[in-house]
């Protein structure tokens, strides 16, 4: 064997070695791996940091309720980007129902609502009402009580407001109903970006 063909045969060998560890550093190890990266979440189970991506803009998920009346749940999110807060309602009866809210502070209501009510110029109508017993899980920025009187209106388009007396702390959202799809989700780690969860 010549000295020639011995050199090539190592160099070979060395370069076949460099590449094995320049693949095997490309991946990263299973165990860096956040088991929260590995879900696939839907507006259905969000959990606190999970980012809701709409219109250009992520708002990241630092609060979660749950609401039960009669056997019926629904869910509202609490969206953060910046100093801006969001609050994603997502209910199911028959049809999947999501809306975009933002909190109201122009509109002075008392503790019994009417059934008719005018918000920038705006008619709403109330469609719904009543008393649900709530779970929270975060940060949600919602006086800390179980349950609340709500009432649920409906304006023009998709226009909504809603109404939560949460034992005479009174707080308005308005917004809108948006498609379902218009939302992208990511999972996100699993805790508070901004440090409210």
């Amino acid at each position: 064997m010549s000295f020639s063909f011995l050199l090539l045969i190592i160099a070979l060998a060395v370069i076949g070695v460099g590449v094995w560890v320049w693949r095997s550093r490309a991946r990263p190890p299973l165990r860096e791996t956040s088991r929260h990266l590995t879900r696939d979440p839907s507006i259905f189970d969000m959990q606190i940091g999970d980012i809701a991506q709409y219109e250009g803009r992520d708002w990241v998920v630092e609060g979660k309720l749950l609401y039960r009346e009669d056997g019926f749940t629904w869910l509202e999110y609490m969206l953060q980007d910046q100093n801006d807060i969001r609050w994603l309602s997502v209910e199911e009866d028959d049809l999947v129902t999501v809306a975009l809210l933002a909190p109201v502070t122009s509109l002075d209501v008392s503790l019994d609502p009417p059934q008719e009510l005018t918000f920038e110029g705006q008619t709403y109508r109330c469609i719904e009402s009543g008393v649900a017993q709530m779970r929270r899980q975060g940060n949600p920025r919602r006086p800390d009580v179980e349950q609340c009187r709500y009432f649920d209106y409906r304006g023009p388009g998709d226009r909504v407001l809603s109404i939560e007396d949460w034992d005479g702390d009174v707080e308005v959202t308005a917004g809108e109903v948006i498609p379902p799809r218009s939302l992208i989700i990511l999972p996100g780690q699993g805790d508070s970006v901004y440090g409210v969860g």
